[in-house]
């Protein structure tokens, strides 16, 4: 339940410019969304505290923040639990709606009119890898193409079409006569 997560109903202070997120300790800039999933979170800990950090305020950039970094552990720990593999899926897929969605969660740029640059992003490209290494080729291209929309993975789906342009042909010569 949202409402019982520590800091769901905490609004900033924005009277210094700012916003300022009360803490017991005073305040600070980061958002209870960005502070929620503790570093050393591991396992059901760290898929629970990734599912209550979306559910705390915060900026479209925490949230992708919070998504890659479990992406990242999960990437870690998939010798000792390849389940972790099915929610590293579902966690960068997610970031890569959220990007598609609301692209300043991926770019530090404020200006409306200047053309956007954004940071690199590491989930998307573990997941486009893990699909490859799989043999899904289709799929990773059709991830590789929503990724290069953020000036990444240009190279991959050039890489990525020319692995499924094969094999789209031939699934496509093969089918019912």
């Amino acid at each position: 339940m949202r409402e019982a997560l520590p800091g769901a109903g905490v609004r900033p202070d924005e009277s210094y410019g700012s916003p300022m997120w009360p803490t017991a300790e005073g305040s600070t800039s980061a958002t209870p969304a960005s502070r929620h999933v503790p570093f050393d979170a591991r396992g059901p800990e760290l898929v629970a505290r990734v599912w209550e950090a979306l559910e705390l305020p915060g900026s479209a950039m925490d949230y992708h923040f919070v998504l890659q970094g479990a992406v990242d552990r999960l990437w870690s720990t998939r010798r000792g639990a390849p389940e972790a593999l099915a929610l590293l899926e579902v966690f960068a897929l997610l970031d890569l709606e959220l990007m598609e969605a609301a692209p300043q969660a991926v770019s530090f740029d404020d200006a409306a009119d200047a053309p956007a640059t954004f940071v690199r992003v590491t989930s998307v490209p573990r997941l486009i890898g893990l699909l490859e290494r799989e043999g899904a080729f289709t799929e990773a291209l059709e991830l590789a193409r929503r990724l290069a929309r953020f000036g990444q993975g240009e190279d991959v789906a050039a890489r990525l079409s020319e692995k499924a342009g094969p094999l789209v042909a031939e699934a496509a010569g093969s089918g019912p006569a």
